[in-house]
């Protein structure tokens, strides 16, 4: 079949993986102008790591991971509260952890696709008509296309989910935060394999040194804490970090003074999506756009690839039946990523507790991770996959 992917991140890339591999014929769409670059860390775990293994992109992946040897917690001077070896969780996983760009993941698996397959940069889709039988895109710039699957590997923020489901509103469930993540170069101080982690009421800012003497800085702050949306430009993102986290304590001065020199701010809401169905007549979701699990649940990309796994695996076992492929797909992993969404859910007080007791609860708890029997009560349900991959 000739199936068109809206997306090139780490599900579209990895679908389009993998339907290559079973035969069919893919057209990637991407609205940037070339493979996105930067983004913040990710671990890859569980499932993912499994997919990775099975498209041969473990070595290349532990060649651009980044060493992670410490969570160190630090108090509003400085000080370190709390925090535990990154061997802890190395050691729930069986090893099989990495931490990575998001960008490095997508273009790893996009290296595996340039030239095989026909890529569309700088363009998105317009609208979508499904007659039963084919569906004929629509481009903002690009004259028009028929193919005979639709997928929507484009994020929390689909277009392909509006287009064909509806308004963001009715799947977008908020968990009363926000995020914010940006790079400063020749940052200091600078701890070498360490994420150094400060938390005050409703807010959470952490630091990680990454290539080319930069630093990567992720934040999280309680909604109350915002007035109106999200703001539309880089200015406008750096105003709102400097009232949230000003007078916070720790660098927060320091690292707001560092915005001056910083071009790109991804900003966004800390959000969930919720569906009765992925899917809708010749066109289905996967990734973020199906199931985001939110940010903090740190899982997303690798859950992502195991969807994209599984929709491109159950394609090529209903010989041409999308309705059967569909529906073996939600099948089998809505009621997994459910209870997923379920688990992140409760994170959210972890990352960002609303008062001072909280955040000395918390701090208390990441020191209960350095103890025996303490890493698997707190953490392995977060870390551990109760599904098995088929094999297709």
């Amino acid at each position: 079949m000739k199936i068109a992917i809206n997306g090139a991140g780490i599900a579209g890339t990895t679908l389009a993986y993998w339907l290559r591999e079973f035969g069919h014929k893919v057209l990637l769409i991407e609205k940037a102008p070339r493979p996105r670059t930067g983004g913040y860390l990710l671990d890859l775990w569980g499932l993912g790591y499994d997919v990775a293994e099975k498209m041969g992109l473990l070595s290349r992946l532990q060649e651009l991971q980044y060493h992670v040897e410490e969570l160190r917690l630090v108090d509003r001077h400085g000080r370190e509260c709390g925090g535990y070896s990154a061997d802890v969780l190395l050691r729930l996983t069986h090893d099989r952890l990495m931490a990575l760009a998001r960008s490095d993941i997508a273009a790893t698996i996009y290296g595996l696709l340039d030239g095989k397959i026909e890529t569309i940069f700088g363009d998105g889709i317009a609208a979508i008509e499904d007659d039963g039988s084919r569906v004929t895109l629509n481009f903002d710039h690009a004259p028009p296309r028929e193919v005979d699957l639709v997928i929507g590997a484009d994020g929390l923020h689909s277009r392909v989910r509006e287009l064909m489901f509806g308004p963001e509103a009715r799947f977008e469930f908020p968990l009363g935060c926000h995020v914010a993540a940006f790079e400063v170069k020749d940052y200091r101080p600078r701890d070498e394999h360490v994420a150094v982690i400060y938390g005050a009421p409703g807010k959470y800012i952490s630091r990680f040194p990454i290539r080319d003497d930069k630093t990567l800085f992720f934040l999280l702050f309680r909604d109350e804490y915002l007035s109106g949306g999200i703001p539309a430009n880089g200015l406008g993102r750096k105003s709102v970090l400097t009232r949230v986290f000003a007078d916070s304590g720790w660098e927060c001065s320091q690292i707001l003074a560092s915005l001056d020199d910083v071009d790109d701010v991804y900003f966004d809401s800390v959000s969930q999506i919720r569906m009765n169905h992925w899917t809708r007549g010749r066109t289905a979701l996967v990734g973020d756009a199906a199931a985001c699990p939110s940010l903090i649940a740190g899982e997303g990309a690798g859950l992502a690839m195991a969807e994209a796994y599984v929709l491109a695996g159950e394609i090529h076992q209903s010989h041409g039946d999308h309705g059967v492929a569909f529906a073996c797909y939600e099948e089998r992993m809505k009621p997994f990523l459910a209870r997923k969404q379920r688990l992140a859910a409760k994170l959210v007080s972890s990352f960002v507790p609303k008062t001072a007791f909280g955040v000395t609860a918390r701090n208390f708890a990441t020191r209960l991770m350095r103890l025996p029997v303490f890493p698997e009560i707190l953490m392995g349900r977060y870390l551990r996959d109760d599904i098995e991959l088929p094999g297709y």
